[in-house]
């Protein structure tokens, strides 16, 4: 009898946990926006650790985006295969407004992309995601304007463009860690660009109603750090 009651007690316990309403079985859109690169960070940090929860992700949810989306995040990303930005942050679907590119770059169309997802979408938050190993910055990095290897006229205006950023001009070539700092400043100068080609987003940036952040995310950890002091 002891035993039967200690199972039932144990049984309990385990469905009351399980029952338990965990933080992402609420929508991102209902979260604060002070709180969401927390949360995004919490989501990667799931995935890192190999238990996400997949949220947003069923049938219900598509029929609901059909009347719209509300996302919570605009990401521009690198369009390498291992960096999917809504695995990666374990967020599901209409939850981030993501643009991508070879190199994460932020030209015209990235900045139009952008100022749509803040003007019209209304999203609070804004994240330049770099990663390690990345294909676009390692031919920048290894470029040489008189040894250079043979690309096409079209990747060749990829490595041209990361070639002409002033972040990337500043850097030393040649020392043990330029291809990490070739990385970070692609994404600082991804933020230079919002921050100093739409007005929008300094006003919004000074008013509290949007955060700016870059980003590196480590394709062997899975992991994400946020950059600091990009100012």
């Amino acid at each position: 009898m002891v035993m039967r009651r200690y199972l039932y007690i144990t049984l309990f316990s385990l469905l009351s946990v399980a029952c338990r309403p965990t933080p992402v079985e609420q929508h991102l859109e209902e979260i604060p926006k002070e709180n969401l690169l927390e949360v995004l960070l919490q989501g990667n940090e799931r995935f890192s650790e190999d238990h996400p929860l997949h949220p947003d992700q069923t049938l219900d949810r598509l029929r609901d985006l059909s009347q719209g989306q509300h996302p919570v995040a605009a990401i521009v990303s690198c369009s390498d295969s291992r960096v999917p930005p809504e695995l990666i942050f374990d967020q599901g679907l209409g939850d981030l407004f993501v643009i991508r590119n070879a190199g994460n770059i932020v030209a015209d169309y990235e900045i139009g992309s952008v100022e749509y997802a803040i003007e019209h979408l209304e999203v609070p938050l804004v994240i330049i995601l770099g990663h390690t190993k990345c294909g676009a910055i390692g031919a920048f990095v290894e470029h040489e304007h008189e040894h250079s290897h043979h690309y096409s006229e079209y990747i060749q205006k990829i490595i041209d463009f990361i070639d002409a950023e002033e972040e990337e001009q500043v850097l030393q070539r040649g020392t043990i860690d330029f291809y990490e700092k070739a990385i970070e400043a692609n994404v600082l100068h991804g933020i230079h660009e919002l921050k100093n080609k739409v007005p929008l987003v300094s006003e919004l940036i000074a008013a509290k109603k949007l955060r700016v952040v870059g980003a590196i995310y480590d394709v062997e950890t899975g992991r994400v750090r946020v950059l600091e002091n990009l100012d």
